[in-house]
């Protein structure tokens, strides 16, 4: 070989070549997808045939044939102009949601007052966008602003009382606001407090962890119901007379302490994932406890259960449905209450508003999911 072959270096890279025609395309997804094999082709064509007799009757009940306006029972109680429904049976009864919208969203807060929890909502939207963003700059204010000065407003505006404002009793109080702020006040709270009792439950002092692991199995071996009937009604009963705590206060602190007892349990998976390596080698350092766990060990341990994380919020969402067994009235139980109505009286009434109310769940589960994903692929990413 001469000398300049063998001292020949490359200034620039070689254009990257376009994928063959035959693997790219709707047409090569499509066969890798779906038609790969044989039996994925059966099985492609069986939820094709599913799907043809599924899909078509449930966008006619849903849309075609179904009442988006009108006054009462009598728009849901017949068939709709054109329909195709059995006797007796009309489309979806949308017209009972448009009517019964405020109070599905605000539950029984007057509604002279209801631009108060709207404020609040338009902020917790205003400051939770640009945390969830991650180019956004001043995180550290975003945070202060969500987590800091947003509960502050929120005391203040919500309940009233102050400044003039009109005081609410929370008895009134209901709908998608209730769910929001309980899932919002239970997702704040139970993540770091699961992390401590996660961190305290694998301490090296017996007291601490003795405690930690006490709290984490009696919440866990009951169910959220018990935990809600007992902050409501038997808490009260070992208080001084004469002091009492709000029913919905009592939902809050109880709906959080159930949340983080799971979050522990998801926390202390991820701690003991990470290698005994890393521990060592933030000893070798001289870092003191909090600053390893801080710096080396928990941003790498909450990285790798960010699905049991969403997971534990998804269901704490969901779950916010039983405060309804103390008498308080979030998104699905004010729907529910709303049955009751005689102006609405008809066969698919509460069909359609338990639809409502499962899609409006679903649409934040869903967005909580899919952030998560996101959240996992741009951690990826970046340690690449």
């Amino acid at each position: 070989m001469s000398t300049h072959q063998a001292n020949f270096v490359r200034a620039s890279m070689i254009e990257a070549s376009p994928a063959p025609a035959l693997e790219s395309g709707i047409a090569f997804w499509l066969r890798k997808n779906l038609f790969a094999t044989p039996q994925d082709t059966v099985l492609t064509i069986i939820s094709l045939l599913v799907l043809a007799w599924l899909v078509p009757p449930v966008i006619q009940w849903l849309f075609i044939d179904a009442a988006w306006t009108g006054g009462g029972r009598g728009v849901c109680a017949t068939i709709a102009q054109g329909g195709s429904q059995p006797d007796g049976w009309s489309g979806a009864c949308w017209a009972f949601v448009n009517a019964k919208f405020d109070q599905f969203i605000f539950g029984r807060y007057p509604p002279e007052e209801r631009w108060r929890p709207a404020l609040v909502g338009i902020l917790f939207v205003l400051f939770l966008v640009p945390m969830l963003i991650p180019k956004v700059p001043y995180k550290g204010l975003n945070a202060v602003l969500l987590l800091a000065v947003l509960p502050i407003i929120a005391i203040i505006l919500l309940p009233g009382g102050w400044f003039g404002l009109t005081y609410v009793e929370t008895a009134l109080w209901g709908g998608l606001m209730v769910t929001l702020a309980l899932s919002f006040v239970g997702i704040a709270v139970s993540l770091p407090l699961g992390i401590l009792l996660a961190l305290g439950r694998r301490s090296n002092m017996p007291v601490i962890k003795m405690l930690c692991t006490v709290f984490i199995e009696v919440v866990r071996g009951v169910p959220l119901i018990t935990v809600l009937f007992m902050a409501s009604v038997m808490l009260p009963l070992f208080l001084p007379q004469g002091v009492t705590f709000d029913k919905f206060l009592r939902a809050l602190i109880g709906v959080s302490l159930f949340a983080s007892a799971y979050m522990a349990e998801v926390v202390r998976g991820g701690l003991q994932a990470i290698p005994k390596g890393q521990y060592e080698g933030a000893d070798s350092l001289g870092l003191s406890y909090w600053q390893k766990m801080n710096l080396i060990i928990l941003p790498q341990a909450l990285k790798l259960v960010i699905p049991g994380i969403v997971n534990t919020f998804i269901g704490l969402f969901k779950d916010t449905s039983l405060v309804s067994i103390i008498g308080m009235f979030d998104l699905l139980g004010i729907v529910r209450l709303n049955f009751a109505d005689a102006n609405w009286a008809t066969a698919v009434t509460p069909v359609t508003g338990l639809i409502f109310a499962g899609f409006i769940f679903w649409l934040f589960c869903f967005g909580m999911s899919r952030y998560s994903g996101f959240m996992e692929r741009l951690l990826d990413k970046s340690q690449r």
